[in-house]
């Protein structure tokens, strides 16, 4: 690594992550005002707070603000040189301007490695311990609203409660249907169905097992009986943050088990799947438009390009938010969706690498 590549690399490093502490600092301040009235119901302990929420909010702001840090730290160093003609002394000494790019691209890879380890493994198992502190202090308390729901457990079985009850754990109206094909062969249905913490099984009332062969149906009856079934209590719990709480392995298992199960709710998941993918390359993408945005000395000082990377950042995650809603209503898949940002600041840096004088 030249001198060069060492200059820039470590300004790159160290105002990204003074950005980082700094803007998620502020944010976190904000929020605090924001739920202290929260808190204080709940007559939480300082310690408390900061061990089980703040401490595992931090890494989640600093990954979700990325685009914003890395842009906002890319024209910030950029720029200084800029102004202090280091860039220009620089090109003058026969250095390319791709040359130039390099040490940025190095920190950006640094940056992107550690961001898609945070986000796969890391930041979720944060988010685990946050989001059941915000579900117990923060957020209202959970109900199942679901009505009339049917969920596949099994190559040919299918489960149906008219009702959930979450908080005594209690199913009713319920179901158990065997069907081959287009053949429905066996059918039982039990009034309630309740699950047993101790023994880690359902409970059924006593039901009605209707069998059928053919044209021929028989029909008889069972008293009270415990069962195990693949199915549990937390496929009626709250999904609230559910995503952001798997580490990429469970994510991946728990869409498979989505699909298995012939859900239709699997785009929430598969787009944050992509999205830990994409965003690794977003970073080397923005940290290239930066470069090239704020390589010449600017007559409105640092300010104006900062101001200029804080917009373009804005838009991305514009288009982040944008291009996730399409895909919840289906108008676009996830993997399309979680590229197309990625995909059109590499157009627009393309762009900008031919136009822009650098």
């Amino acid at each position: 690594m030249k001198l060069l590549d060492k200059y820039i690399l470590q300004k790159f490093l160290t105002s990204y992550i003074f950005t980082v502490v700094m803007l998620v600092s502020v944010i976190c301040v904000i929020d605090f005002t924001e739920k202290n009235d929260d808190f204080i119901k709940h007559d939480l302990g300082a310690w408390q707070i900061i061990s089980e929420y703040y401490v595992n909010l931090f890494p989640y702001f600093a990954n979700l603000l990325s685009p914003i840090t890395v842009f906002i730290a890319t024209v910030f160093v950029t720029a200084r040189l800029a102004a202090r003609t280091e860039i220009v002394a620089i090109l003058s000494s026969g250095i390319s301007f791709q040359r130039l790019l390099i040490p940025y691209l190095m920190g950006a890879t640094i940056i992107g490695i550690s961001i898609f380890g945070l986000i796969g493994w890391v930041i979720p198992n944060a988010n685990k311990t946050r989001v059941a502190f915000e579900k117990a202090y923060i957020k209202n308390p959970y109900s199942f609203k679901g009505r009339n729901v049917h969920i596949k457990i099994g190559p040919n079985s299918y489960a149906y409660m008219e009702s959930y009850d979450n908080v005594s754990n209690i199913g009713y109206r319920f179901a158990l249907e065997t069907i081959e094909g287009t053949l429905l062969k066996r059918r039982l249905t039990a009034n309630t169905i309740q699950w047993d913490s101790t023994r880690k099984a359902w409970q059924l009332s006593a039901q009605l097992v209707h069998t059928f062969n053919g044209d021929k149906e028989t029909l008889r009856s069972l008293p009270a009986r415990d069962t195990t079934l693949n199915l549990y209590p937390k496929d009626f719990a709250s999904t609230y943050r559910l995503a952001e709480t798997l580490t990429l392995p469970e994510l991946n298992r728990y869409i498979q088990q989505k699909i298995d199960r012939g859900a239709d709710d699997t785009e929430t998941y598969l787009i944050e799947k992509y999205e830990r993918y994409s965003y690794p390359f977003a970073i080397l993408i923005l940290t290239t438009i930066g470069v090239i945005l704020s390589s010449r000395k600017s007559r409105g000082g640092v300010g104006g390009q900062i101001a200029l990377g804080f917009s373009l950042a804005f838009v991305f995650i514009i288009f982040v938010i944008l291009s996730r809603n399409l895909a919840l209503v289906g108008d676009l898949s996830p993997l399309v969706a979680a590229w197309v940002p990625s995909t059109v600041f590499t157009l627009i840096g393309a762009a900008l690498y031919r136009l822009v004088p650098k």
